[in-house]
């Protein structure tokens, strides 16, 4: 799964064919072209402001601010959605943003990427948004899907499909000529689903459970695959990037508790203090079998679930219990199996995790050496779950959920904004 991914590499030039190699000389080949539909960097820059809203596709990072949620559609923006009816949340404004995989919101300021930039937009009315800062080549690892990479004049807003035949030597899954060739039929447009986390709710907001942006006052913390930059924001529509620093390959989360990060990474959990906030300092750390990492904390406990069969590697889907009252000796306590776990967040003893195929679970975490599963939700694929007020928000594969868990014996669905899927 991933909602539209774009990019599954596959071994696709000796799938279905029976060739003795990748490649003859005179094969014919069934390819769809991909060619990118360019902007300059200040036409981007120019329209990134609120706009009328547009049918939603799909679903990524989530961020709740008073009665509004910020709701990220991979590589393409922001859609806004007032939620403050639950039983009928409409969808309000869109904030076009090429290239956007992460948000996060403090006071009057939504921060989003835009490619290897950081984007500062005045959120103070979110139906009349502006882009008022940005900071440059901030994330310089992050390419353009199918091998294309960032160019400092030029941002691709979108692409153009064609259906091809070619007698070629052109392997399957390459670029010639600025085309991107796949011999995919049915090429989706997303990035992996390798990431989870929850976020803290705060007076400036509350994030989704995939996060790789934190908020930690005055600063934000984002994460790369191998780093960690630290950006000050004690004027907040000015930021101020001071710090990078090295975390090591296979970074995938970060969640902020009090003056401590947790981050997630495909082979363990690492604990930061950031009691000086401006230099982030390792306290500890816990190894596990390669897997997805998604994890939370709740003050003594953290909770990891594992993901396997993915870009991550491993097989491995469990929910593992950590002790964490220590923070420099995170211990194992005890493990549960899973399906195929992403997202998840905690209210009290109640545990919620998206568990893929599984659907939406709730779990009574009140004794974390006997988490029992109470009720099971069938969704299509969840992918992130926030929780606020006794109201669950859980985006899918297919649509936006809201429900009510004021009564946890008898979980109630409010709302369901469905996704036109592509």
């Amino acid at each position: 799964m991933r909602f539209r991914l774009f990019a599954s590499w596959i071994a696709a030039c000796c799938v279905a064919v029976q060739f003795t190699s990748c490649v003859k000389d005179s094969a014919k080949m069934n390819y769809t072209m991909y060619s990118p539909v360019y902007q300059t960097s200040a036409e981007v820059r120019a329209n990134i402001k609120s706009a009328a809203p547009v049918t939603v596709s799909g679903s990524g990072k989530m961020y709740l601010l008073g009665n509004y949620l910020f709701m990220n559609e991979l590589y393409k923006g922001v859609h806004i959605i007032d939620i403050s009816n639950p039983s009928s949340p409409p969808n309000k404004a869109f904030i076009s943003i090429p290239g956007n995989e992460d948000i996060a919101v403090i006071g009057n300021t939504l921060y989003a990427d835009c490619y290897t930039d950081l984007m500062a937009i005045d959120i103070k009315d979110p139906l009349n948004s502006k882009l008022t800062s940005y900071i440059s080549n901030i994330f310089p690892d992050r390419r353009y899907v199918g091998g294309f990479y960032a160019d400092s004049g030029k941002v691709i807003i979108d692409w153009t499909k064609r259906d091809t035949v070619l007698e070629t030597q052109i392997a399957s899954n390459t670029i010639k000529n600025n085309i991107y060739y796949s011999m995919e039929a049915n090429m989706n447009f997303s990035s992996y689903m390798n990431n989870a986390a929850s976020v803290t709710p705060s007076a400036n907001g509350q994030g989704g459970s995939m996060a790789r942006f934190a908020i930690q006052n005055p600063y934000l913390y984002t994460v790369t695959v191998s780093k960690l930059n630290v950006v000050n924001i004690s004027q907040p529509q000015s930021p101020n990037w001071t710090k990078t620093v090295d975390l090591g390959f296979g970074i995938e989360t970060i969640f902020p508790y009090q003056d401590k990060l947790f981050i997630g990474s495909n082979s363990g959990v690492q604990i930061l203090s950031v009691s000086t906030p401006e230099s982030p300092a390792k306290l500890g750390s816990l190894e596990h079998v390669r897997t997805c990492d998604p994890v939370i904390f709740d003050g003594k406990n953290a909770y990891v679930t594992l993901r396997g069969g993915t870009a991550c590697g491993g097989y491995t889907n469990q929910l593992d219990v950590l002790d964490a009252a220590d923070l420099t000796k995170p211990t194992l306590l005890k493990s549960y199996p899973l399906t195929g776990p992403y997202g998840l967040t905690k209210d009290g003893n109640a545990l919620f995790i998206c568990d893929g195929t599984d659907g939406l679970k709730y779990f009574d975490a009140s004794d974390v050496n006997n988490i029992t599963l109470k009720s099971k939700i069938s969704i299509d694929m969840p992918y992130d779950v926030i929780h606020y007020n006794k109201m669950l928000l859980v985006s899918a594969k297919d649509g936006l959920y809201i429900y009510d868990y004021s009564n946890l014996s008898n979980i109630q669905l409010k709302s369901k904004i469905t996704f036109t899927l592509p």
